[in-house]
């Protein structure tokens, strides 16, 4: 019986790609990489992942999601509050 990971679902004689999500498909290609193509794969999602991180947190800012908390730093800041680090 062969290893079934969190993106497999079995049918009677193995995997169903009709069943399977966009998320469950590529983790059964990321499965088939060699050791060079997921080091590659690797390096390729930290940055990609780091730059959507980076692009989320731009569009907050720019919606004024973190006004509020940059408001209390300051005043905290403003009453002697905070530590230099």
């Amino acid at each position: 019986m062969g290893k079934v990971t969190a993106a497999g679902r079995r049918n009677g004689n193995g995997y169903n790609p009709r069943s399977m999500t966009k998320t469950e498909a590529l983790e059964r290609e990321i499965e088939t990489l060699n050791r060079d193509e997921l080091s590659e794969f690797r390096e390729w999602f930290l940055e990609y992942d780091s730059e959507a991180w980076d692009r989320e947190i731009e569009q907050d800012v720019a919606a004024g999601k973190l006004d509020q908390f940059a408001a209390e730093v300051l005043a905290e800041f403003k009453r002697g509050e905070t530590n230099e680090i």
